[in-house]
C-alpha cells in the first residue's frame, strides 16, 4: 500500500485531475488531502463533487483548511467577510449560486466532516496549517489554529540545522512528530514551486491558488508529481492573484 499527500487545490479541478492521472493509484492506497479545496479558481464545487465520489473508491482522508471552514460557515449561515471575498471567496460564491439545494446540502456534510488533523502509525502528522502548543495537537487550546496557524512553518524556516535534539533551545514543537505535512502557506513566498522540507516539516502548498502547480507526493519515497501551473489551466481567470 502506498500513501500519497495532496496539497492545497483552491478550486483547481483541472489540476486535480492532472495530478491524479500521473500517479498509478491502486485500490488499497491512501490519499491524504491537506485542505483548502475551494477559493481561487472557478471550479470549487466540481472539486468537492469529485472528492465525494473519490472517497467511495479509495481510502481518503480529508483535512480541513481555513477556506473550507469559511465556505462551510457561508453555506450554513450566510456569513462571509470582505477579506474572504477578496481572497478567493468571490469565485466560490459565484459558483455556488448555480447549484441546487441537494448538492449544497451534500457539500455542507462533506465540509462538516473534514478532520482537523491526521496522525498515522509512524508518528507522522498531517495538518493544514499547524499548531502552537508545545505539547502537541492534543493540547491545542484553540482548535481553529489547526487550519489558521502560520507560526509552525515560520519556525521551520528559521530553524538552525546545527541544533541537536538534546540542545536546550531545540524547538519543542519539532521534537513531537517524526514528520509533519502541511499546506496553507504557499512555498512560492520563498520562490519555490516544489515541496519544501525544513526540519521535520514538509510543505505541500506549491502555490496552486496563485501561479504555481498542484502537487501530489508519495509519503514514503518522497517522489512527487505536479500539474501545469494553474494560470495555464485557467487562462481567462486570475485565481487569487
Amino acid at each position: 500500500m502506498s500513501k500519497y499527500v495532496i496539497g492545497d487545490i483552491h478550486g483547481g479541478f483541472k489540476a486535480l485531475l492532472q495530478v491524479l492521472k500521473k500517479v498509478a493509484i491502486e485500490n488499497e492506497d491512501q490519499l491524504i488531502f491537506l485542505g483548502d479545496y475551494v477559493d481561487g479558481w472557478s471550479e470549487s464545487p466540481q472539486v468537492i463533487d469529485f472528492l465525494i465520489d473519490l472517497n467511495k473508491k479509495y481510502n481518503c482522508i480529508f483535512l480541513r483548511g481555513n477556506h473550507d471552514a469559511l465556505l462551510c460557515d457561508y453555506l450554513k449561515n450566510g456569513n462571509y467577510t470582505e477579506e474572504w471575498f477578496i481572497h478567493g471567496g468571490k469565485s466560490t460564491l459565484d459558483a455556488y449560486k448555480t447549484l441546487d439545494s441537494v448538492t449544497i446540502t451534500q457539500h455542507i456534510q462533506f465540509l462538516e466532516n473534514l478532520k482537523d488533523y491526521h496522525l498515522d502509525n509512524f508518528n507522522r502528522l498531517f495538518i493544514h496549517a499547524g499548531f502552537t502548543n508545545i505539547k502537541g495537537i492534543e493540547f491545542e487550546y484553540f482548535k481553529p489554529l489547526f487550519y489558521w496557524d502560520r507560526t509552525l512553518w515560520e519556525l521551520a524556516l528559521a530553524f538552525d540545522n546545527n541544533l541537536k535534539v538534546s540542545d536546550n533551545n531545540y524547538p519543542n514543537r519539532l521534537k513531537l512528530y517524526n514528520e509533519i505535512y502541511i499546506g496553507h502557506t504557499p512555498v512560492t513566498r520563498i520562490n519555490k514551486t516544489i515541496p519544501v522540507n525544513k526540519a521535520c516539516i514538509w510543505n505541500l502548498d506549491t502555490g496552486a491558488a496563485f501561479s504555481g502547480p498542484l502537487t501530489i507526493m508519495n509519503i514514503d519515497t518522497k517522489e512527487f508529481w505536479q500539474s501545469d501551473p494553474l494560470p495555464q489551466l485557467y487562462p481567462n481567470e486570475n485565481g487569487r492573484n
